[in-house]
């Protein structure tokens, strides 16, 4: 792994901010976009006190980059894979409630990034690493220590990359906007590698509980099911039925526990495929992650 320290003289440049930066740059960044890389790389050196600069070859030394950071703020250059990667990673390592992190996004996957309010152009975003505001977000934990910041699709459909598609920077926000709208946006940056994914079409007969309130059994089909933070400390869920002829509506809950169970089926967590399991439960934590965000 490939390490480079810069720094930057606060009399040459006084607007330059004290803060020292970790700056992991996932690999999949500097094979893809290795320009906008550097864009970034160049504004951060040029704004923080000090910056150290990884190049992980893997995600073994992307995690032992994150863990070595010491009292540097951490910075995540990569796309949404890397986002998720470096929340997991400090969740495990019971971190996040302590750590501001920041994220330039770069790469062909980004419509996480976009829906938190992320800016997608290299100097923006790293101009928001430096000058943004920290804001505290919602997120769901599994009963198997996961991490969803986005939303959880049963089944998991599967939908090709677009680099360009999905709404512009910072268009959507998962406070602003309905399950649907978020659900789409996600769906437009999985991997491709999930487009055969096993049991991801057609309806499913699960049990959800939301706080232990059934509000879809066995009994009836559903078409789609989606579970995502919905601010407050809950978990929006809204169930699709399986319709014939007109379509039936949406049966919709918000709680704090969300609890699905039936035969083996598969889940999409934000851009993963998990599965198979017999049964999931996910709780919302309240403004569990910090997440570096333009200032106003």
């Amino acid at each position: 792994m490939a390490e480079v320290a810069t720094s930057a003289s606060s009399s040459a440049n006084p607007s330059a901010r004290s803060d020292q930066l970790l700056v992991v740059v996932d690999p999949a960044a500097r094979r893809l976009d290795g320009e906008s890389v550097r864009i970034a790389k160049d504004v951060l050196s040029a704004g923080a006190s000090h910056t150290k600069v990884c190049l992980p070859d893997g995600p073994e030394e992307f995690a032992r980059a994150l863990g070595r950071r010491g009292s540097r703020r951490p910075v995540v250059v990569g796309d949404d894979g890397a986002l998720l990667r470096a929340v997991a990673l400090l969740h495990r390592q019971r971190e996040l409630a302590g750590c501001a992190l920041s994220v330039v996004p770069v790469g062909p996957a980004l419509g996480l990034a976009r829906s938190l309010g992320l800016p997608t152009g290299a100097v923006a975003a790293a101009r928001a690493v430096l000058d943004g505001a920290e804001r505290r977000l919602d997120l769901l934990v599994d009963d198997s220590d996961g991490v969803v910041l986005g939303a959880v699709g049963i089944p998991p459909v599967p939908v090709p990359v677009q680099e360009d598609g999905g709404p512009g920077p910072g268009a959507l926000r998962p406070w602003l906007r309905t399950c649907q709208s978020l659900v789409r946006t996600l769906a437009s940056s999985r991997p491709a590698r999930t487009a055969a994914a096993p049991g991801a079409a057609g309806p499913v007969r699960l049990r959800v509980e939301v706080d232990g309130v059934t509000l879809v059994d066995l009994h009836q089909p559903v078409e789609a099911l989606t579970v995502m933070p919905g601010g407050g400390g809950v978990a929006v869920v809204e169930a699709r039925p399986l319709s014939v002829g007109a379509q039936a509506a949406p049966l919709t809950a918000s709680g704090r526990t969300v609890t699905v169970s039936g035969a083996h089926f598969r889940y999409r967590a934000d851009a993963v495929v998990c599965g198979p399991v017999g049964t999931r439960t996910w709780v919302a934590r309240e403004g569990a992650w910090g997440l570096m965000l333009p200032a106003g």
